[in-house]
């Protein structure tokens, strides 16, 4: 991979944060949204980012020079669906650059890249890859229904006992759905909640 600086990406957007979700909520992150999603959740926040086509491609080197300007540890990539594309380029740089290496994927394309924290969110509206479960770090099951708590239930069980569990209220309807959650995690206390901390603070 000697010319990995070249490899291209449809970037989204990039900013520095915290982050706001799952284990690793209230570290300093680097967040390199890219463009491109096949798995259409009706919620979606980004929907912007759905079009592959509509976001400038990107150098994977000056995508490691911002992120190892921007002072954080940690790299994000999301999207979109970020394991659309070829990743390794972009987390060898990364790697190199002495950077932590952190993905949010619906599961439903197969991996590439090195990561040091896999974040699976798996969606309805397209089906996880089976071989997506293996080397799962975290769950994060987004719960806009009761009955979303038991379809978390089904991932969870294909999922490591070392995998981290979270539910996160889908943002429009936390107040209805956290009542659901807060009485399954008194009986399923592996589970924990996820609450999009950057949102109740305005950060990106």
């Amino acid at each position: 991979m000697a010319n990995w600086s070249e490899h291209k990406y449809p970037v989204m957007e990039q900013f520095l944060t915290v982050q706001g979700e799952g284990a690793h909520t209230g570290k300093s992150a680097w967040f390199i949204r890219l463009g491109g999603c096949d798995v259409g959740c009706a919620w979606c926040d980004v929907k912007e980012s759905w079009d592959v086509e509509a976001h400038p491609k990107v150098s994977c080197g000056a995508l490691v020079k911002q992120a190892v300007d921007s002072g954080a540890p940690i790299c994000v990539v999301t999207g979109g669906e970020p394991a659309m594309h070829d990743l390794g380029p972009l987390t060898k740089g990364l790697r190199d650059a002495g950077l932590k290496t952190h993905i949010e994927t619906s599961g439903a394309h197969k991996m590439s890249g090195e990561w040091d924290w896999v974040t699976l969110s798996p969606k309805r509206f397209k089906a996880a890859r089976e071989d997506a479960y293996a080397h799962v770090d975290e769950l994060k099951v987004v719960v806009v229904n009761r009955h979303d708590i038991t379809w978390g239930e089904r991932h969870a069980e294909k999922v490591s006992e070392s995998t981290e569990l979270f539910f996160q209220p889908e943002w429009d309807r936390r107040e209805k759905v956290l009542p659901y959650i807060m009485k399954h995690l008194q009986v399923q206390p592996r589970w924990r909640i996820s609450l999009q901390t950057h949102k109740y603070l305005g950060l990106p």
